[in-house]
């Protein structure tokens, strides 16, 4: 049954082949060659089992904003995840109303290391105001586009993606779209974000998807029952994002924390930084930290883990605002749960319920 599943991923022998194990878990000393990629769907893109995530370094001052975001510390974050092997990056053209893309080519232009394949999204736009409008029409996402381009200084997108399925009614125009950008050369692959079975059903029927990028934690399941199966019976490879719950599983969060969250950071809204479920959460954080400090590696890598156990993720997108933040999480690139310890964490879930 395992190797059906597998199968239907698309994944090779060389795919599934053991990882040789790493000295020590909890540093950042692993070589390159010990990480075992994974392809993406029907694409050609050989992935680490964890990408940078851009975000949090879009800056602050936008309506989904991390805070405040020092350029340089950004800059420092995306070049220690490349010199630990991490090889692709996502970003989205509204992460800091197009501040990230800026950050993530500065960073590539100052790397002289291998390029790593780099992700980036659209269908959200935004006015002078800086408030934000939707649009999936073939002119708005041209401009999208284009203005991706010149902001990442690439001439091609690796993967281009339709970040949310909003306005419902233009999804099928929107990705008709992205099959025209591909088909122009100037984006390699194309997937989507945040879509339901539906509405990949409906895509499928004008041009195959290669990725899917959901959430997908411990703390938002929703996507096991219907979602994940379906992408791995169609061969669209899983990004998953917030595998630490935008931090909140990081080891780092307290209660006192997350009440002195910027004014402007969307996690004070979030329901999973708000009573009565950040008290569960923190207490399951108490958890992951007994587990991973058997294996020197922190709570967040241990949540990370507990994704990338389903065999129909291929990797998790995972944010860094610091080198030193980076280097906490990187242990993810090889540490996996036992049977024993995933079992723990779903017993957790189940007898604290909220």
């Amino acid at each position: 049954m395992e190797g059906d599943r597998n199968k239907m991923r698309g994944l090779s022998a060389l795919d599934l082949k053991p990882e040789p194990s790493p000295r020590i878990y909890g540093g950042v000393m692993e070589t390159r060659t010990s990480i075992a990629l994974r392809t993406l769907g029907n694409s050609d893109l050989r992935l680490t089992p964890i990408g940078f995530g851009a975000w949090a370094i879009g800056g602050g001052n936008w309506e989904f904003a991390w805070g405040p975001q020092d350029d340089n510390e950004s800059i420092g974050a995306i070049h220690r995840a490349l010199d630990l092997g991490v090889n692709w990056i996502d970003t989205a053209a509204i992460y800091g109303l197009g501040h990230s893309e800026e950050v993530v080519a500065r960073a590539l232009k100052e790397w002289s290391g291998s390029r790593p394949y780099v992700f980036t999204k659209c269908s959200m736009q935004w006015h002078a105001d800086r408030s934000i409008h939707r649009s999936l029409k073939a002119d708005s996402l041209r401009e999208e586009l284009e203005a991706s381009l010149r902001r990442l200084q690439v001439e091609t997108i690796d993967l281009y993606q339709i970040h949310w399925p909003n306005p419902d009614e233009e999804i099928e125009e929107g990705w008709q779209t992205l099959a025209k950008f591909k088909e122009e050369g100037k984006v390699r692959w194309i997937g989507v974000s945040n879509f339901n079975v539906d509405q990949m059903k409906r895509a499928l029927t004008i041009a195959p998807i290669t990725s899917l990028q959901p959430p997908y934690s411990m703390l938002r399941r929703a996507i096991e029952a219907e979602i994940l199966p379906f992408a791995q019976a169609n061969s669209i490879g899983v990004i998953n994002y917030s595998p630490m719950v935008s931090g909140l599983l990081t080891g780092k969060m307290t209660a006192e924390r997350v009440a002195g969250l910027p004014a402007d950071d969307w996690r004070r809204r979030a329901i999973e930084f708000n009573e009565p479920r950040l008290s569960r959460n923190l207490k399951l954080v108490e958890l992951l930290r007994e587990i991973g400090a058997k294996h020197d590696v922190a709570p967040g890598v241990v949540a990370i883990a507990w994704t990338l156990r389903d065999p129909a993720v291929t990797a998790a997108i995972v944010g860094g605002r610091s080198a030193r933040q980076v280097e906490g999480v990187a242990p993810a690139l090889h540490f996996r749960l036992s049977e024993e310890e995933f079992g723990s964490i779903n017993q957790f879930l189940v007898e604290n319920a909220v």
